[in-house]
């Protein structure tokens, strides 16, 4: 008699939030900056937490953490370009006021 065969793997899952993760990530850098990469931010995170908590049924890990990453530096740059500019306005506004 052998041993009875294991029941069949069940091939695993790529996670929808973090293709959306990943997705909105590279979106923000032509469309909608500010906005795609939250999105890129808040799925990713929720897409690695339950990947993290099923890891034998979900994939895509890497991805998830690929567009936050992507979505985090474009929030990043775009957040210090808006200061940037705020900089800016407040100095001409000031030096127009104190000038005359």
């Amino acid at each position: 008699m052998g041993y009875p065969l294991p029941p069949p793997m069940q091939p695993r899952q790529m996670h929808t939030m973090a293709i959306v993760s990943l997705i909105s990530g590279i979106v923000a850098w032509f469309f909608c900056p500010f906005i795609s990469a939250i999105i890129a931010l808040i799925t990713g995170a929720m897409a690695r937490k339950e990947i993290r908590a099923d890891p034998q049924r979900w994939d895509g890990d890497g991805l998830a953490l690929a567009g936050m990453i992507v979505g985090g530096i474009n929030l990043v740059i775009w957040t210090l370009v808006g200061l940037f500019y705020l900089l800016m306005i407040l100095g001409v506004v000031s030096a127009a006021i104190l000038g005359s």
